[in-house]
């Protein structure tokens, strides 16, 4: 009953910070309505990949490193904030298409290695994650559980719970693709998440530290 307890609240705890809206929850919304939700699993890799390679930091003890290093922390900041901005003028400044089945068998699929580098560079280049990630697992490592076995769970279920909210985004975009393609809302969609991204940057660049 304790193991059933201890994970279920690890899982809630996971999944309730995860799903939250953010950077990498606009991108799997964004390539779910434009390219479909068989493409945008590519994204959910991506960011799936960049979240477990940031908790396994954070377990090993490094993200304590980052916490304690304020130049560490302040480049991966910046880096993090122009990367994000970027993003955000190429989807406001590119024309928004929602792929169609019957057109996309005449064109040129969209590179799965750019959707999945995109992705995870979007995930990696925000430093909150891994300070929540040191934050976080103390909580979730006691006497008796300091072991591989243990770290390498907690790592995986997190990997898994990344994925799924990720392709919870997506479906929910894939379900109102109609609704884009009988409206003229994809003629602003690119700009409104592009203005969310740079909005975001900027919000990220001037953040205090202690806001992380």
């Amino acid at each position: 009953m304790e193991i059933f307890n201890f994970w279920s609240l690890y899982v809630i705890t996971v999944f309730v910070a995860s799903i939250i809206p953010g950077p990498s929850m606009l991108l799997a919304l964004t390539h779910g309505l434009k390219y479909g939700t068989k493409v945008s699993v590519f994204t959910a890799l991506g960011n799936t990949l960049a979240s477990m390679i940031q908790a396994s930091i954070s377990v090993a003890g490094l993200g304590v490193i980052l916490m304690t290093s304020t130049t560490l922390f302040m480049i991966i900041k910046y880096l993090g904030a122009l990367y994000l901005m970027y993003l955000g003028i190429k989807l406001f400044k590119t024309p928004f298409a929602i792929e169609n089945q019957k057109n996309s068998l005449e064109k040129e699929p969209p590179n799965r290695y750019k959707i999945f580098t995109e992705a995870f560079i979007v995930a990696s280049s925000n430093p909150k994650a891994l300070i929540f990630f040191t934050a976080l697992f103390p909580h979730f490592i006691h006497e008796g559980q300091n072991n591989l076995l243990h770290y390498s769970l907690l790592v995986v279920v997190l990997g898994v719970i990344a994925f799924v909210c990720m392709m919870i985004y997506s479906l929910s975009a894939h379900m109102i693709r109609d609704m884009f393609h009988k409206t003229s809302l994809s003629k602003y969609f690119g700009k409104v998440i592009g203005m969310l991204f740079i909005s975001l940057g900027t919000g990220l660049a001037f953040a205090k530290n202690k806001d992380f």
